[in-house]
């Protein structure tokens, strides 16, 4: 073994030791915010077109800024498995909820998608992929939060709007366990490329469900509109992709409880939301289930990194 292995070695896992957190904190704090920014975004966009835009705008950006940088592009094979997981990502996880955003509150969105990381512990059964006890004590506990933070009577959806976040919720788990056994393309280059093939399935959903691109468009939506294409698509996606490969599934979805209380509590600092006992408990509940999944990865580090 040659002598500059080992510390070459060591210094990857240290790398990687101090990017988890950092890419935790970026997709809880994000991720949480832009709930509320779609929700602005939608008072001048249609949801499929604004979805669209987002991802084309920031798919172009990134994909030329990564050529002129001199990263290769994808083969046939990674741009189609990038395309299937986009399209579950991006298409279905993203755009329905845009499109549920126009008949219900940020924050109700969000608790919905909380259930995330229960359909991701189903799928993992059918990859022979067992959960540790305690990411499984986990999981029960942030249900139980989701279930206390959607029972205030401030968090009700319409059925329209519950069947698009069910299958957001459903389509995000599956693409992204989906993906973790797939040839993807590397590194910041499989964002752009999802972004990218997103965008065109988005442009078609608008094209069929009747959208058309506005002709006047408010200055707080295109603001809205750009906080999501650079910081939650570009910056949050890249994140949440490098956890996908870094970290065990069970942590790579507490985000989806995470973003409940910080999507509520950002609607009460920037919107006027008022937040009751209940959300707060829900809060309480939903972070300590997501600190029994970090405490079950930290203790695999070995395996996991």
């Amino acid at each position: 073994m040659n002598d500059t292995t080992l510390p070459i070695a060591a210094t990857n896992v240290s790398e990687r030791r101090w990017l988890v957190p950092l890419a935790l904190i970026v997709v809880y704090l994000v991720w949480g915010s832009t709930y509320l920014g779609i929700r602005i975004a939608l008072t001048g966009f249609p949801p499929f077109v604004l979805a669209a835009f987002r991802f084309a705008a920031a798919g172009v950006v990134m994909y030329a800024w990564l050529r002129l940088c001199g990263a290769s592009p994808p083969t046939t094979l990674q741009w189609r498995n990038a395309a299937i997981t986009g399209v579950l990502l991006l298409g279905f996880g993203n755009g329905m909820v845009c499109f549920a955003e126009r008949y219900v509150a940020s924050g109700v969105a969000a608790v919905a998608i909380a259930a995330e990381p229960l359909f991701v512990a189903v799928l993992l059964v059918f990859y022979r992929e067992r959960l540790r006890r305690a990411e499984i004590a986990g999981l029960i506990v942030g249900f139980v939060g989701v279930v206390v933070l959607n029972s205030s009577g401030g968090l009700r959806a319409s059925p329209w709007a519950a069947g698009a976040l069910l299958v957001a919720t459903a389509s995000w788990a599956f693409g992204s366990i989906w993906s973790r056994h797939q040839d993807m393309p590397k590194g910041p280059m499989n964002v752009a490329a999802q972004m990218l093939c997103a965008s065109i399935a988005l442009g078609l959903m608008a094209v069929i469900s009747g959208e058309r691109f506005p002709t006047h468009v408010p200055l707080t939506s295109i603001l809205a509109l750009a906080y999501l294409a650079v910081f939650g698509s570009i910056i949050a996606f890249t994140a949440y992709l490098f956890l996908l490969k870094t970290v065990r599934p069970a942590l790579s979805a507490s985000y989806a409880y995470v973003n409940p209380p910080v999507a509520v509590l950002i609607g009460m600092l920037l919107a006027g939301e008022r937040v009751g006992v209940l959300e707060l408990i829900g809060m309480a509940v939903i972070l300590i289930g997501v600190g029994l999944i970090t405490v079950a990865r930290l203790r695999s580090q070995p395996e996991a990194v």
